[in-house]
């Protein structure tokens, strides 16, 4: 698989395991690769390894969550950054 090394500029970029760190990879591709890179993941993982892996990633920016609400015909409940995102109860330290 041919991407662009700069999504991953935090890792080496020549030991990266496409299998085992698939929801990794389309998490960076989604969120910040270019068409190219889509075209790639798509080609490689196929589009339910996609969308199987996107409903499973823990943080997702509100544009590509809604991209892949609309790409996918999904709801933002069905997708776990969406749910773990509205389960926060976020409390105030106690000093």
């Amino acid at each position: 698989m041919v991407l662009n090394p700069a999504l991953f500029w935090d890792t080496d970029f020549e030991k990266i395991d496409f299998q085992k760190h698939s929801r990794k990879i389309i998490e960076r591709v989604l969120t910040i690769g270019t068409l190219k890179d889509w075209f790639e993941i798509s080609k490689y993982y196929g589009l339910e390894r996609i969308k199987f892996e996107a409903t499973k990633i823990r943080y997702l920016d509100t544009i590509t969550l809604n991209f892949c609400c609309e790409f996918f015909n999904l709801k933002k409940e069905d997708f776990r950054c969406y749910t773990f995102q509205q389960s926060g109860h976020h409390q105030l330290w106690q000093y």
